[in-house]
Order: structure tokens, then sequence, then C-alpha cells
């Protein structure tokens, strides 16, 4: 224990998660993962002695509004070290207040990649890690001709530039790309689907977030298009999106996660009991909630170690830390700063979960910038 300040005080961290607008959805999930966990180590005697105290805020999925709450925790609260986020735009939003105050975030949310700040600790899936095993397992099973269907935001608009040159590089073809509010409604996704029924695509790769995830299957079901011929595929539709549009509507489709809560093992297990049991049998985890459960578990093991929420300790002392998390062993990558994590890929069954169709071997290594795809590109 490094730190000599004795103190009974609780650990003050923020908490940034939307629990209303149309991101509520998969961020309020979050927001439960966040807090079983702190939970989980408070009732365990804290750290150190002293527990851990979230101050929350709601940005309401606004994502200059997550800026200015993260000012706001900097500045008033005197909180260093926070925990929050899900769009790439909030995530934004907060990069520059935690830069110029040197805090640090905890991201939990799987993202487009290329980015890197000493500020924050990724702890979601980057593009190496998700995306390229799902574009080959799509045309091994599916086909070569995609319809990229998108929220019109950082995130889509990045993932589907790297899914673009992924399919190509396999020899596929990218045959309409379309966009849609934020806050899309329902009537926004038929005219969509109709042009993709025109364009007859394999797969219709999906990187629209939010209620508007909803909307989109629900229109893809009602037209009668069929998963076993034309899936929607994506990387950010979880168990509490399947929940939400219906277990019949999203059964067939596939995503990649690190995480679905059906995967074996004790760990899991565990994990899946204790959130059951704190917010109902009828609620499932997800990978967006299980990367910010376990996150708060990899600080505390860190806090645990330092003795101090000084940013640069922190940081420093965290990478190369592993941490048992429900996916299977993780590691934080001190080379990027983003968590080296395990790559799966699900299809929603009838009961609203996932059948793994894909497992890695074993964890895969971080690599935002995709070095390592554009060099075995290189040889091939």
């Amino acid at each position: 224990m490094r730190g000599s300040e004795q103190t009974s005080a609780p650990w003050r961290v923020g908490v940034l998660f939307s629990q209303s607008g149309f991101m509520a959805v998969i961020e309020e999930t979050q927001l439960r993962g966040t807090l079983t966990a702190i939970d989980e180590i408070n009732a365990a005697g804290g750290i150190n002695g002293r527990p851990i105290e979230p101050v929350i805020y709601d940005p309401g999925s606004e994502a200059r509004a997550f800026g200015r709450c993260a000012k706001k925790l900097m500045i008033e609260d005197g909180v260093t070290t926070m925990f929050g986020c899900y769009t790439s735009s909030s995530r934004r939003a907060v990069l520059p207040v935690v830069e110029r105050l040197n805090g640090l975030l905890w991201y939990p949310t799987l993202y487009e990649g290329f980015e890197f700040s000493p500020n924050v600790i990724y702890t979601g899936a980057a593009p190496n890690q998700n995306s390229v095993e799902l574009c080959r397992l799509l045309m091994e099973m599916y086909g070569r001709r995609f319809f990229f269907i998108g929220s019109d935001y950082v995130y889509p608009r990045e993932s589907n530039r790297i899914m673009r040159e992924l399919v190509a590089n396999s020899g596929g073809e990218v045959v309409g790309e379309r966009y849609v509010r934020l806050s899309a409604d329902r009537s926004e996704f038929q005219p969509l689907l109709r042009e993709v029924k025109a364009a007859q695509p394999d797969v219709i790769f999906s990187t629209v977030v939010g209620d508007s995830t909803i909307f989109l299957y629900q229109t893809y079901h009602d037209m009668g298009f069929d998963p076993k011929v034309m899936p929607i595929a994506s990387l950010t539709t979880t168990e509490a999106e399947i929940q939400a549009m219906g277990f019949d509507v999203g059964e067939g489709h596939v995503t990649a996660a690190p995480y679905f809560q059906g995967i074996d093992g004790a760990r899991n297990s565990s994990f899946v009991q204790l959130y059951k049991k704190r917010y109902g049998e009828d609620q499932s985890t997800n990978m967006c909630l299980e990367a910010a459960y376990f996150q708060v578990h990899v600080f505390a093991k860190t806090l645990a170690e330092t003795n101090s929420l000084d940013t640069e300790i922190l940081r420093n002392t965290v990478m190369g830390s592993e941490y048992d998390a429900p996916q299977g062993n993780i590691s934080v990558n001190p080379v990027c700063g983003h968590t080296d994590l395990w790559t799966r890929i699900g299809k929603a069954n009838r009961q609203g979960q996932f059948d793994l169709v894909y497992e890695s071997p074993s964890r895969v290594k971080a690599d935002p910038y995709l070095i390592g795809y554009a060099r075995n590109l290189a040889y091939a």
C-alpha cells in the first residue's frame, strides 16, 4: 500500500451514464453494472477500510451534457476518476475535460478504435477484437454483399469505414450505406428497408444504437425478412436491446462481443446470479454491463495497491493488470491503455440469449490502430 494518508473518508468517484433519453436502454445497464461492483466491493469492507462512494449524474443521452457533467465532477465535486460514456460522441465530449484537468475516464464500451489518451482506460472492444472476425464469419456463412445501416454520429461512420475496408480486402462488396438520426423512430426505417430489399444484400451490418436499434429490428421483422437468409449483424446489439424489441424479433440475428450472458464458467455464473438477485430474474447481463462491472474491480484492485486516487499513480499501476472477469481473464494492455479481451460471435435465440458460433481460443490483444491486421495484409 503506497499511500500514507490515514482516513476513513470514502473514495469518491464519478459515474456518467444516461438514465433518460434514447440511450438509456443500454446505458442504464452500464450504470447497474457499475453500482453492482461498487456495492460488492463495499460489502467486502471497501478499499483499505474505506468505501467507494459514487457521485452520479444523468447526462440524458446528450453528448455535450457528458462534458458539462465531467467538468462539474472534477471542479465542483473534486472527483478525479470517473466511469462512464457509451457513445463515442459522449466520450469525445469528456476527453478534453479529463485531459485538461488530468482526470481518468474508465470507458466500458466497444468503439471505433484509432484513439489513444493517457487519461482513458478503454475496457470495451476495439475493432480487431470484433469487426475482423465478424467480417470473416459473415462472408463464410451468408455471402459477400453487405448493406450498412448506422446512426449518424462518429462511431457508426468510423466503424463502417473499417468494415468497408475489411469487406473489400476479403473480396466482398458494400451495396448500400445509409444513416438515420440518433433518435430515429420506427417510420424512418420503412423506406430504408425497402431500399435494402431492392439491393438484395446477403447481410445488413448495423451500427444503429439506442432505441432506434429496436425500431430497425422490428421493422425488419414486420417486412418479412428472414435472418436465416439475410441477418442483421451488429457490434452493438446486446441482450438489453433484444429484450426490448422482443425475443421473436431478435431471433437469428448476429452480434460480435467479448461477452454474452450464456457463456460457460463459474465466474460468469456467479456474476449472473448476483445481477439477477439484485435486479430480477427477467433481467439479462450484456457486454456493456459486464465491462462496466469488471472495470470497477480492476480500479479497486489498483486502488488497494496504490492507496491513492492520483491519476498518474493509478494509471501507471493499472498497466498490465489482470482480472478474472465474467468473460474470462482480461488484462489492461500497457502499450495502448486498451484491454485485452475475448472475441465471441453469437446468434440470438428465442430465449433472448445468444448461442455461440465462434469463440477465440484465448483473449485477444488490443490493437486499436489495426496495425497487426495491416501487417498481415501486407504479407498476404
